[in-house]
């Protein structure tokens, strides 16, 4: 397929995911369903081509000057990954290919913003920065704008770590135990492992090291009750249900009946059955309240911003992210999960947020009116579970410059006896 052809179809795709409301890679699903003509290389590099662009779009347009649109966006990254304007010309791009790559070779860095020099939006740059100061808003951003690993949770009701990874590289695919997380494995480039024997056994599930530590600081025991209130498509679910050994009964909670729906074969495949899946209207449904003080712990991994997983999803720096609305939210789902704990019970409430709004402010706000629950430090349920990591607070905070994990905080609460 032509370099025309790529360059085409990069700016459409881009266009389309720009000024679409769907997430990147539900947008790059459909279209490349509606172009079946473009083989798996040609797929790679448009892919590859859009997520760079998402990743990088700010010093993009700077290079591109004015308003750009996204045929300039592509043909300026095409340019930082070493095409000539000779390149962009024989690629079909309409606009002043030798102009463009001049703006490219004398780009000067210190003269970028603070958020063209992140690649982020002003605002979430100028949040972060508060928060962290420019060096490590700087170390940050250059890891939010990398790709992630792949990191694979090892079911442990069917295999042990090392057995998956002996297997898996038996296929063809080598991997590392991953730092923090006893279940993890990890990759550092995509490949076809869903099409593994591995994976059709059920021996793994894709997930986010960082996400794992999340059930593991929730140490749910077997025979206990525990709630995943907001499990999606159930990927903590199904860690949570595989910690507690197949015995005992996790709540599968989610305002979604098709994310749910996604859970079911998950379920069949880890060979889980200690799991009920409930789909509910709201925080405060019928079916919820049924359970309030019966539950021994209770999982919030709350619905956010998900500015911690940019390395993955580049394209939600570029949305409208509504947190008054996210934060209002979180409080309230928080309340009424609290709410299900029998007293010692345990909640861990988390987000794939990096934002003190959504994480430190919404804590302290349901610690001051509920006293009677107590932070359980992260620090002892790590050390506890020979987790190698030691925070500076009582919270968890993960960041992919530090860990290499997606941008995760949370905080374990308890309900006093």
């Amino acid at each position: 397929m032509s370099t025309r052809f790529h360059f085409k179809q990069a700016s459409e795709l881009l266009h389309a995911i720009l000024t679409g409301k769907l997430p990147a890679d539900n947008q790059m699903e459909r279209y490349f369903r509606a172009h079946p003509d473009m083989g798996v290389r040609d797929r790679g590099f448009v892919a590859e081509t859009v997520y760079g662009c998402l990743r990088q779009k700010r010093v993009l347009e700077h290079i591109a000057g004015g308003l750009p649109n996204p045929s300039d966006l592509v043909a300026a990254y095409l340019l930082i990954q070493g095409a000539s304007a000779r390149v962009l010309e024989d690629a079909g791009y309409q606009g002043d290919a030798r102009a463009l790559s001049e703006r490219k070779r004398t780009l000067d860095k210190t003269a970028l913003s603070f958020g063209e020099q992140t690649n982020l939006p002003d605002w979430l740059a100028e949040k972060l920065r508060a928060q962290l100061g420019d060096a490590e808003t700087l170390l940050l951003a250059d890891a939010l704008n990398r790709p992630a690993p792949v990191d694979l949770r090892v079911n442990s009701v069917k295999a042990e770590r090392a057995q998956v990874q002996a297997q898996l590289a038996t296929e063809g695919f080598q991997t590392e135990p991953t730092p923090y997380s006893p279940a993890g494995l990890r990759r550092d480039d995509r490949a076809p492992l869903f099409r593994t024997k591995c994976f059709k056994d059920g021996l793994f599930e894709v997930q986010d090291e960082g996400s794992q530590l999340l059930s593991f600081l929730l140490e749910p025991k077997r025979h206990e009750m525990v709630v995943d209130f907001c499990a999606g498509a159930g990927g903590k679910t199904l860690h949570l249900g595989a910690l507690m050994a197949n015995a005992g009964t996790v709540y599968a909670l989610d305002v979604s009946a098709r994310r749910l729906e996604k859970l079911k074969p998950r379920l069949r495949r880890a060979g889980l059955n200690n799991v009920r899946m409930t789909t509910i209207s709201h925080e405060r449904d019928a079916r919820i309240q049924r359970l309030r003080g019966k539950i021994d712990r209770v999982l919030v991994d709350a619905p956010c911003s998900g500015t911690g997983t940019l390395r993955r999803n580049p394209d939600i720096k570029w949305r409208e992210l509504g947190l008054v609305e996210l934060t209002e939210a979180q409080q309230r789902i928080l309340v009424a999960a609290a709410e299900l704990l029998k007293p010692g019970g345990r909640l861990v409430y988390a987000t794939c947020s990096l934002l003190r709004e959504e994480n430190d402010d919404i804590v302290a706000a349901f610690l001051t009116a509920h006293p009677e629950f107590n932070i359980i430090p992260a620090n002892e349920i790590l050390a506890r579970r020979h987790v190698p990591l030691t925070m500076e607070d009582a919270a968890l905070r993960l960041y992919p410059h530090r860990h290499r994990t997606d941008g995760f905080y949370a905080m374990v609460l308890e309900r006093k006896s």
